[in-house]
């Protein structure tokens, strides 16, 4: 089991965050983050809308009906929810 499941439970939200921090740098879509995740598309737009407004993730328009996602790196939070994140699973290694 994940470290952070260990402490925080297996949510749709926790793995979507995982999945968004372990690709930080890479800009992704709904479908990506769906079919990565195993998560339903309704599941993953619902959840990630919580962290786009606590400014964890940044979404950008592409196109006219799609978004793109991606770990918001310029968020003091973000960045300390990263970090948690490399230190946990340190401890586990």
């Amino acid at each position: 089991m994940d470290p952070l499941e260990k402490i925080f439970g297996k949510t749709a939200q926790m793995t979507v965050l995982k999945n968004l921090i372990e690709r930080q740098n890479e800009p992704t879509y709904l479908s990506g983050i769906a079919e990565e995740t195993g998560l339903s598309h309704a599941s993953v737009s619902r959840v990630i809308t919580p962290l786009i407004g606590s400014g964890i993730v940044k979404e950008k328009p592409f196109g006219k009906q799609t978004r793109i996602f991606q770990a918001n790196m310029e968020n003091e939070t973000t960045k300390l929810v990263i970090d948690f994140y490399n230190k946990i699973n340190q401890l586990v290694d």
